[in-house]
């Protein structure tokens, strides 16, 4: 099996089988991430593609979940989508989830018709970043998109039966934009309820332009403490019955896991602790990406 540069895949997809669909990320501006950076973004050919899933069918045939990598795979044709999950159909008879990627856009240009379609063809979960509520910092880490357009990007696949899961980053509004950050980031939340939310913490690395912004003294990074209080703000903004909610990622100061609205009292009870001097902060070495 062929795969170019380093790979990346949700926390949920540790066990998969990762495929790469796609090379990089078709956006790959955004100015706090490095995942893609040395990456040129294109699609691979689609019958590599089909070979590399042949060939893994046949050394790994009891494979339950498939990943479609790289960034945002979803922005490949409709067609090649179409052959690659019909021969996972074919050659995975035990493949229960196939999951990606998909940038907002992506989402957007598909129709409610070809993501139902998608959907009926084993697409089991789609993965989008919303990184903040807030439009100003969206606009300041070069997203490329609105609030207003990711969310409606997740409501789209919601529509389509599809499982969504959504992320977004602890800190990213600095010391300037926190309380903005936190509560338009739990109203974004609020509107499209995703299956899943996941809730990294901004680690800067490999020299990105936001990591060179904090050199310069332009960007304040917050401190665990007011990263406690951010995630705090943000939970009291967030209504997401059944949301599964997770912040224990490597990249987290404090460790939260739950299911909204049940378990919000106790992981804010849990960051009120933190503030309060009554529980450890992960070591700042100890976090990673």
């Amino acid at each position: 099996m062929q795969y170019e540069g380093r790979i990346f895949r949700p926390p949920s997809e540790a066990h998969s089988l990762i495929v790469q669909a796609t090379v990089g990320c078709s956006h790959n501006k955004c100015t706090f991430c490095s995942m893609y950076k040395e990456k040129q973004f294109h699609m691979r050919d689609l019958q590599d593609v089909l070979d590399d899933l042949t060939e893994m069918a046949g050394r790994y045939p009891d494979v339950r979940r498939i990943f479609l990598a790289d960034g945002d795979a979803l922005i490949l044709p409709m067609e090649r989508l179409e052959a690659i999950l019909t021969l996972i159909r074919e050659k995975f008879v035990h493949c229960e989830r196939v999951g990606i990627y998909g940038s907002p856009r992506s989402i957007l240009r598909k129709t409610p018709e070809e993501l139902r379609s998608l959907r009926e063809l084993g697409l089991g979960i789609v993965y989008l970043g919303l990184e903040s509520g807030s439009d100003e910092i969206l606009k300041r880490v070069n997203k490329g998109e609105t609030a207003d357009e990711i969310v409606t990007a997740g409501l789209k696949v919601k529509e389509a039966g599809i499982p969504l899961s959504v992320t977004a980053v602890s800190g990213l509004g600095g010391k300037e934009l926190w309380r903005e950050h936190a509560q338009a980031t739990g109203k974004a939340f609020t509107r499209m309820k995703p299956d899943y939310i996941g809730l990294l913490t901004l680690l800067l690395e490999d020299d990105v332009p936001l990591e060179r912004d904090f050199k310069a003294g332009v960007f304040e990074l917050l401190s665990p403490e007011e990263i406690a209080l951010e995630t705090l703000v943000m939970l009291k903004n967030m209504d997401c019955e059944g949301s599964v909610f997770r912040s224990n990622h490597a990249s987290n100061y404090i460790s939260l896991r739950g299911t909204l609205n049940r378990d919000r009292e106790t992981m804010m009870g849990q960051l009120r602790d933190a503030l309060e001097g009554n529980a450890a902060y992960k070591k700042e070495p100890m976090r990673a990406l």
